[in-house]
């Protein structure tokens, strides 16, 4: 039988982009597919489904209420309606058609970005409009206060990579804004790694990815107090019947929970140490220069930046990262800073050998341009 790639003309592709949803996100461990497999297999009343594993998800978080949802783009848009409407059932299932005067959702302009699609477009959905906070380099708690009407429904904070990081508030600073003006507080950490620090601090809601960070399957998770996560899930009679989670889903990501919550970790030296061999080979290469580099938002990630003198290589960054996905294998890094000359390698999801094929496809690449 021939394999999927085969089957369907399908490239292979070796990851060192990092969990992105464009690339599939993450590949779950064997007792989560197990979970999946186990949920396409069996019947449920969905809602004693929903409801018992969100119960299970709380107390292993040790949170008031919990529910799995379809993605975290998902979790933002119900989490947006489910602050505008809570139980009120026409509204629910009249969210666009209904005009709601107070459905401003208020968030630091650095924070209203593009993570695959636009962070407005998803309050937009939930029947929200966004006021900016700040500016594009900077948001104190003063600013966020100011941006607050009596229009105002909630604050959004995004706790993310993509986010503006130098001169924010911080997710505390905005909990005491929110307490101060009556108001709830969303934080969408779907890349996040702690599953719980944002709760504590205070956020009445926080949606995570279930297939980033905690490598379930496609599934986001809502976190929070009791009276607005029963709201968020209310919500599957109206928007949220669109963006509907299934059985395996569901089984799937409470399984990967749990196995999150006691596996051990990759930690970020044990990811330099994976590298560092990949980075020693790089630096032999004329017009190539790599270097260990941490996370920007602060997790315990390391990763390799990889810097090109366009000059001495012949070919822009930007051409090389394409060229690299059009070999024999479809080579994806980080390429945020592209335009820099410079892009970074994430090993979370690559083995030491396809590092080596990453190595020979850059020498490759460069050598062809070199001698052209």
């Amino acid at each position: 039988m021939s394999s999927i790639y085969e089957k369907y003309n399908l490239k292979q592709v070796i990851n060192a982009s990092g969990r992105m949803t464009a690339l599939g996100v993450s590949t779950p461990r064997p007792e989560v597919v197990e979970a999946v497999t186990t949920g396409m297999n069996h019947y449920f009343e969905m809602k004693d489904l929903v409801n018992k594993t969100g119960e299970y998800i709380a107390r292993l978080l040790d949170v008031e209420a919990a529910t799995v949802v379809s993605c975290a783009s998902a979790g933002i848009a119900q989490s947006v309606a489910a602050v505008l409407v809570k139980d009120n059932q026409w509204l629910i299932e009249n969210l666009h058609a209904a005009p709601l005067e107070n459905n401003e959702i208020v968030l630091p302009k650095g924070h209203n970005v593009n993570f695959g699609a636009p962070v407005g477009t998803m309050v937009n959905l939930g029947g929200g409009k966004v006021v900016e906070a700040g500016y594009a380099n900077e948001c104190s708690a003063d600013q966020l206060a100011a941006a607050i009407s009596p229009r105002t429904a909630a604050i959004l904070y995004i706790k993310s990579h993509h986010s503006v990081q130098k001169s924010m508030l911080s997710v505390e600073q905005a909990v005491v804004v929110a307490r101060k003006h009556n108001l709830p507080l969303i934080v969408d950490a779907a890349a996040e790694e702690d599953l719980q620090c944002y709760y504590r601090a205070g956020a009445d809601l926080v949606i995570y990815s279930g297939a980033k960070a905690i490598e379930g399957p496609t599934s986001g998770l809502v976190i929070g107090k009791e009276q607005y996560v029963e709201w968020v899930k209310l919500q599957t009679g109206g928007i949220g019947r669109a963006m509907k989670v299934g059985k395996e889903g569901i089984l799937g990501l409470t399984c990967a929970i749990e196995h999150y919550l006691t596996a051990e970790k990759e930690t970020g030296e044990q990811m330099v140490q994976k590298m560092t061999p990949f980075i020693d080979s790089l630096n032999t290469l004329d017009g190539v220069s790599a270097r260990v580099v941490w996370d920007a938002a602060g997790r315990d990630i390391a990763r390799s930046e990889i810097k090109f003198d366009e000059a001495a290589i012949g070919i822009s960054t930007g051409e090389l990262v394409s060229a690299l996905k059009q070999g024999e294998y479809a080579i994806y890094f980080r390429g945020y800073k592209a335009n820099e000359g410079i892009i970074e390698a994430d090993v979370r999801s690559v083995s030491p050998q396809q590092l080596d094929i990453i190595y020979r496809c850059i020498k490759a690449n460069i050598s062809k341009e070199q001698q052209a």
